[in-house]
């Protein structure tokens, strides 16, 4: 199957050139040309299956036109090895749990994924593959921790300095080996440029073969309807339910889009942002207005100019009232994100990050309109990552996962950089010899 750029649809692709390539030539991202659907009975078997076994069948379902079955479940069984559970929180509000991989983030399903398919494209190259990822916070630990000691792979990690908690920090610069973190002095918007510009820069890729692990890239943003998927399936697999999605760069919220193209049952599309509400602003104008980021406690979403959002108007033909029609959006400031946090926790036990937070506070705000039709939002990563802004907001310890103790015990390794790309484009350089 051909994948095309959301800047001209003539400019088509296979898989593999999609992914090794990251960017479309002309700036755009990648879009498949077509999405499969999956048949009602395929979908009511769900409810008896496994996240991993649910997984299978949509990666073959999307994959089967571009590698072997065989690869495609091997790559799938190494890439899901843990669970995306659903755990109510009160009546009719469930929260999807997408922090059991290894770095405690929903990025963990599309960063190994991706990484296992990237190894199968870049079998018998012969040539170095060089990854470049912006973050915010938690695509870098995933990333690192999905592509760590993959051989003939090299990763570059772009994270804003003082714009990632601490503990993203140490997941994302103590791994050593393949892995470089890049410390710039800006924002995650000045990062994701950076890498963007890389990708068009015709030296860079005269010397390197470059790519994306960012949700720009097809094999990072597809696996990611995975667990929707698995959501319906948790709550039953019958009826209609609503999605609360926390968003930065709105990879998380185009894969959802696109479950619900495949045939999953989504009665409306909620969006949650912190101030960084460009999205929220374009509903509510239908003009899409990037600016510079504002630092917050939700670090992931601090995005002023969401990349997927491309994607998003390809999806709906660019047409502002079909994506009102699909999708509301509410954005949060810190003291409100803070106060849900405090909130949930004294009434339910339940203990969320700001991004969740958000996610719960959006969903609460929207589905009165339709009461009975349950609501899952997603909780994208552990509170421990976040645990100074939790344990102020619920006045109480959290405990950290053993996985981050033991980040937060390794050494702190980053190269300072500013946002000037010839800087970053002579280091690159320098890197290859």
């Amino acid at each position: 199957m051909n994948y095309y750029s959301t800047g001209d649809r003539t400019l088509r692709r296979s898989l593999r050139d999609a992914v090794l390539g990251g960017l479309a030539p002309d700036g755009g991202l990648y879009m498949p040309e077509h999405l499969p659907e999956l048949s009602t009975k395929q979908l009511a078997s769900f409810g008896n299956k496994s996240f991993l076994q649910i997984s299978r069948e949509i990666a073959v379902s999307l994959f089967r036109r571009d590698l072997p079955e065989s690869e495609i479940l091997s790559i799938t069984d190494s890439a899901i090895t843990f669970d995306t559970p659903l755990e109510e929180v009160e009546n009719g509000v469930y929260s999807l749990e997408l922090f059991h991989g290894p770095t405690l983030a929903f990025k963990d399903v599309g960063a190994r994924f991706m990484a296992r398919m990237l190894g199968y494209f870049t079998r018998g190259l012969g040539r170095e593959i060089n990854v470049l990822v912006a973050t915010s916070g938690d695509t870098g630990s995933a990333v690192a921790s999905g592509f760590w000691n993959v051989e003939g792979v090299r990763v570059f990690i772009l994270y804003p300095s003082g714009g990632v908690s601490p503990l993203q920090e140490q997941q994302l610069t103590t791994m050593g080996g393949n892995i470089t973190a890049l410390e710039i002095a800006g924002t995650f918007d000045d990062c994701q440029q950076m890498v963007k510009m890389a990708f068009r820069d015709s030296v860079l890729n005269e010397k390197m073969i470059l790519t994306s692990a960012n949700s720009i890239n097809l094999a990072r943003l597809l696996p990611q309807s995975f667990y929707y998927f698995n959501a319906w399936a948790r709550l039953g697999g019958e009826e209609e339910f609503y999605v609360s999605v926390p968003s930065g760069n709105f990879g998380n919220l185009t894969a959802g889009l696109i479950a619900g193209r495949m045939g999953l049952p989504v009665k409306h599309y909620i969006v949650a942002t912190n101030v960084n509400d460009v999205v929220p602003e374009y509903l509510e104008t239908g003009v899409f207005r990037p600016r510079p980021s504002i630092p917050t406690i939700a670090n992931a979403m601090d995005v002023g100019n969401p990349s997927n959002f491309a994607r998003i108007l390809d999806l709906y033909n660019h047409s502002h009232s079909a994506i009102m029609e699909a999708i509301s959006a509410y954005a949060y400031t810190d003291d409100q994100l803070r106060e849900t946090i405090g909130d949930v926790y004294q009434r339910t036990g339940y203990l969320l990050d700001p991004h969740g937070a958000a996610g719960y506070q959006a969903l609460k705000q929207h589905t009165p309109k339709q009461k009975g039709v349950p609501g899952v939002f997603l909780e994208t990563a552990h509170p421990g990552k976040f645990s100074r802004t939790v344990e102020e907001a619920i006045k109480s310890t959290v405990e950290i996962p053993s996985k981050l103790r033991q980040a937060s015990a390794r050494q702190k390794v980053s190269i300072p950089l500013t946002t000037d790309f010839s800087e970053f484009r002579e280091f690159l350089l320098r890197s290859q010899d």
